[in-house]
Formats: structure tokens, sequence, C-alpha cells
């Protein structure tokens, strides 16, 4: 995926859900930005980070923070990290079949009373795994050589 600075990283412990993601905007060897937020916050129980293309990314991202805000308005309850994932994949791949797809990688973790911490890893092809530990990005090679032999 261009952009190769980009890096997302997740994981889930006893009670908890942790995800960080990097600040830098670059293409190829130019760095455009350095204070660039790839979180949005779905609830408050969920926050989605997105990696890939600046405009897909904000564009996605903010498409599922409004569907899924709307959704709680119609319905009167949050969804669930579950059903958010789902729904975000969803939509991925709903957009992946047309001609307007998006070039997005994305880490979806949250909190949930009934089902406890969650963590999905969700590509750009619209493939989802719930994880306990996640990386994307120019970073993932040495992240998750390490969580997989210490988590």
């Amino acid at each position: 995926m261009a952009g190769g600075s980009s890096f997302l990283v997740g994981m889930v412990g006893e009670g908890f859900t942790l995800v960080a993601a990097d600040t830098h905007q670059a293409r190829s060897v130019v760095m455009m930005k350095d204070n660039l937020d790839k979180m949005v916050k779905l609830s408050s129980k969920s926050v989605l980070l997105l990696a890939g293309e600046v405009g897909d990314c904000s564009h996605f991202g903010e498409f599922i923070q409004k569907n899924l805000k709307l959704n709680e308005l119609r319905n009167g309850h949050e969804a669930s990290p579950h059903a958010a994932a789902n729904y975000t994949r969803t939509q991925l791949a709903t957009a992946l079949r047309s001609r307007n797809s998006y070039q997005v990688n994305l880490l979806l973790g949250g909190y949930d009373e009934d089902e406890g911490p969650s963590l999905y890893y969700i590509d750009y092809l619209a493939a989802m795994a719930k994880v306990p530990f996640a990386a994307h990005g120019y970073g993932s090679f040495f992240t998750l050589s390490t969580m997989d032999r210490y988590y």
C-alpha cells in the first residue's frame, strides 16, 4: 500500500484493549504531515484506526462513524464492538465489489460488558478476524514477530 510509513498496533489484555497509531502522513520519501490523527471514535465503547490513502481513510472513517451514530439514534443504543466490526467489514466488502473501493487497513478495538475486550483486524480486501494482537503497516513485520514470540 502507498504511504509506507503508516503503523497501527493493538493488543487485548485482561480487561482492556490497547490501540496506538503513528501520526505521519508520507508519500514515498516526502513527509507531508506529522500530526495526522488516524483514530476515529465510533462510540464510547469502540475506536477505529485507519491506515492507507489519506483521502480513503478520512472518507471511510467518517462514513462508518456517522452511520453508526445514525444507527444509535434510530435504535436507542450503541453498537457493540462486534457489531461495529461486522458493519465496517460489510461496508468495506460492498465498496470492494463496486468501482469505489477503499484502500484502507483497519484495527477496531473496544470493550463490551458482555463480551469483554476485543480487537478486530480488517484489511483492504474486507477480510476480518478477531485477534489477541494485531498490526498494520511498515512496523508490523517486527511487531508481529515479537508478539508471536512473547505474547
